[in-house]
């Protein structure tokens, strides 16, 4: 069994990779120094931390499973003690991208992250559909790299991913610039921006005297729509009025350069802003 050392264990995030590689043949030592999450540990997982050091003896994969802000101070602490060829998993593109993991040339950095389930899916269970962030039951896709270290971990890593992340559909392979043009860039700067958006036109609706309900409902269903013909999954087309709407509504809400914030420029000024 391949051996695998999980920082932050207990936390939100590592409780969920904990449940999923349970389920594995992965050998996993789980390394938690917080007492909220080593009781955590033990109350939904079942079972108990262990320290960094038990917890990396023999270990081939380290996985840290903790915030973005703290991955640069906790891999300064790891990676230096490592053995030659250990593959250390990151679950995000931001510190790796802005530069926080320590050089050092004989040691594999492998990047995964989750696409979560997508909003048309084929779930056909209760908790399929309910999970939303993925991880639990619903199918979903991941991004993985291979940032550096030999070809042929790639197939370990990906491993790890579709372990930790499963149930998965599909994995896709990327850079990590690649990787930061979708997290933060798609994702985040323009997708959350323009749902916050969206849920504040909304607000503006029920403020002018539509209720909660109906304009929740009216605008959730065109969303549906709307989104799947834009996205592909149906055939069809908009109507005049619809189109003309676009043509009138788009300058009004969007400036004419907002694609700069694909600039691998802007990309790092936020990846800066959030390490």
């Amino acid at each position: 069994m391949t051996k695998v050392a999980l920082f932050g264990a207990g936390g939100k995030m590592g409780v969920r990779l904990s449940l999923n590689l349970a389920k594995t043949d992965f050998d996993v030592a789980h390394i938690e120094i917080s007492d909220p999450g080593k009781d955590r540990l033990r109350a939904e997982v079942g079972v108990e931390a262990v320290d960094a050091e038990t917890g990396l003896e023999g270990a081939e994969v380290v996985i840290l499973a903790v915030p973005d802000t703290v991955i640069g101070k906790v891999a300064a602490k790891v990676v230096p003690g490592l053995a030659p060829g250990t593959m250390v998993v990151i679950l995000d593109a931001a510190a790796p991208y802005a530069g926080h993991l320590p050089e050092r040339d004989d040691i594999t950095y492998f990047v995964t992250h989750p696409c979560h389930p997508p909003i048309f899916n084929d779930e056909s269970t209760e908790a399929g559909r309910k999970d939303h962030f993925g991880g639990v039951a619903a199918q979903q896709g991941v991004v993985n790299a291979l940032m550096q270290g030999p070809e042929e971990h790639y197939a370990l890593g990906e491993s790890v991913a579709k372990a930790i992340y499963a149930p998965v559909a599909r994995s896709h392979r990327v850079t990590v610039e690649q990787m930061a043009l979708l997290e933060p860039g798609l994702s985040e700067t323009v997708c959350a921006s323009l749902l916050v958006v969206m849920r504040e036109a909304m607000d503006e609706v029920v403020s002018r005297g539509v209720s909660y309900d109906c304009a929740r409902d009216f605008l959730l269903g065109h969303m549906n729509i709307l989104g799947a013909v834009i996205f592909d999954e149906v055939e069809g087309q908009f109507s005049d009025a619809c189109n003309k709407a676009i043509e009138f509504g788009k300058p009004a809400l969007m400036r004419d350069d907002w694609k700069k914030v694909f600039e691998m420029d802007e990309v790092a000024a936020s990846i800066q802003r959030i390490t």
